[in-house]
């Protein structure tokens, strides 16, 4: 809606999820490569800064890109300059930086993991959007939406979700917020053998919800209750990451590196 409010609407706008990439695929991605600059650089690649020249590039999870990286991000803001992997040349750029997260960055600052800079830099203007579960009107439009897409994309004829389906997905506590109802969604679609989704197509975390889950936001969370819920969530999962990830709605990397963060062994 920014966007397509702003003189930039003509321009592109490309949105990329910075959770659970690893430090050299989210800078390849952002800030492009040249030839042989890694293995697998056959050729010179654009980023997508670049991509996004004139339009708005839309940074989720920001909150997730490593330190390193943060610092190129910092040269955009500042200097509107990028400089591709493998090579010396500063390229000029033009394009707007809109950024979300669930973190607290300011802890995050306190504790080493984002650069104060960055962040004075990326919170000029904020808005703050509450998570899904203080706003469960939106479920029914959210699901409407997401099987609209589904619908398009996998080609199968799912129209809705039964009662007893929907009583779930309003009930359920979504710490993953709206991308982990399109995932459940998408889970649903996949599983469901005609036109509506039954709880049995549903996820096993929304089926079978565990009361003992608190409802607080994570950028509310002390490490010391991140930790405890990181650590239920891995026991509940009998130490599968994977599906504790799932559990806690975050990816797989974001889940290694807050346990290395919070002093929890990420070793088998």
């Amino acid at each position: 809606a920014i966007h397509q409010a702003s003189h930039r609407k003509e321009f592109p706008f490309i949105a990329v999820n910075c959770a659970g990439l690893t430090e050299s695929l989210v800078a390849s991605q952002l800030f492009g490569h040249k030839r042989g600059a890694f293995t697998g650089a056959v050729s010179d690649q654009q980023g997508l800064i670049e991509a996004a020249e004139g339009g708005t590039l839309f940074l989720d999870e920001i909150g997730d890109i490593p330190l390193t990286v943060q610092t190129s991000l910092l040269r955009v803001l500042q200097e509107r300059e990028i400089t591709r992997l493998g090579e010396s040349r500063l390229r000029k750029v033009d394009v707007r930086v809109l950024a979300a997260t669930h973190h607290n960055l300011a802890n995050d600052v306190s504790s080493g993991a984002f650069r104060a800079d960055l962040l004075y830099r990326i919170r000029v203007g904020r808005v703050l959007l509450p998570p899904l579960r203080e706003r469960r009107e939106d479920i029914p439009l959210l699901i409407s939406h997401f099987l609209n897409q589904y619908r398009a994309t996998t080609g199968r004829p799912v129209e809705a979700v039964n009662n007893e389906g929907l009583g779930l997905l309003m009930a359920y506590a979504w710490p993953g917020n709206v991308r982990e109802l399109k995932h459940a969604i998408e889970f649903a679609v996949i599983r469901c053998p005609n036109t509506i989704i039954r709880p049995q197509d549903l996820p096993p975390e929304v089926v079978n919800q565990d009361e003992k889950w608190p409802l607080i936001p994570p950028e509310e969370m002390s490490p010391s209750h991140e930790k405890e819920r990181i650590l239920s969530a891995l026991k509940q999962t009998g130490g599968n990451r994977s599906a504790a990830a799932k559990l806690l709605g975050i990816a797989r990397l974001t889940l290694y590196r807050r346990m290395s963060r919070l002093g929890i062994s990420t070793r088998r």
